[in-house]
């Protein structure tokens, strides 16, 4: 490699560090380069969580009111989680998302169609590549959490199914 070349894989190193890239092939003749740097874990924590934490805490009655009882009053709904007990399809790369094989085409599942695992589900365009996203399990498909021609990131859930 020469200097230059040195210079600007260390600029393209610095670049997907900042954004947060978490995988990149690049692949010229007789150039090949892959990349994989570590992400730190997100929190999982959600605001259903917080919502099952705060319903589950005990009521504190101040001092004064422990005299005079307070009227008795329904306790508030939890909210629930829409995605709890389904599986998530997430992305392998970074790109953007197709959800048919060319505009104007159907899309490759709808809701309540029944997937086999590794059945295609979506396309993920990487540069200039069409990479095709399989499923990962056999169930029900419920919805796709993205739309046509989204930029998504590595890891972002792309499809809920109902396992079985």
């Amino acid at each position: 490699m020469k200097p230059q070349d040195i210079d600007d894989l260390k600029q393209l190193i610095e670049f997907l560090k900042e954004y947060q890239v978490a995988e990149f092939d690049l692949d010229r003749g007789d150039l090949k380069i892959r990349l994989k740097f570590n992400q730190p874990e997100a929190s999982s924590a959600g605001l259903g969580d917080l919502a099952r934490l705060l319903a589950s805490a005990p009521h504190q009655v101040p001092q004064a009111a422990a005299n005079h009882p307070a009227p008795q009053e329904a306790p508030a709904p939890v909210a629930l989680d829409p995605n709890a007990g389904l599986h998530i399809v997430k992305s392998p790369m970074v790109g953007t998302f197709f959800g048919s094989p060319s505009p104007g085409a159907a899309q490759f599942v709808s809701a309540g169609d029944r997937v086999a695992k590794g059945q295609v589900i979506g396309i993920v365009e990487a540069m200039k590549l069409m990479n095709e996203i399989e499923s990962d399990a056999a169930g029900e498909f419920v919805k796709c959490l993205v739309s046509d021609g989204q930029p998504i990131e590595y890891g972002q859930p792309l499809f809920s199914l109902r396992l079985g």
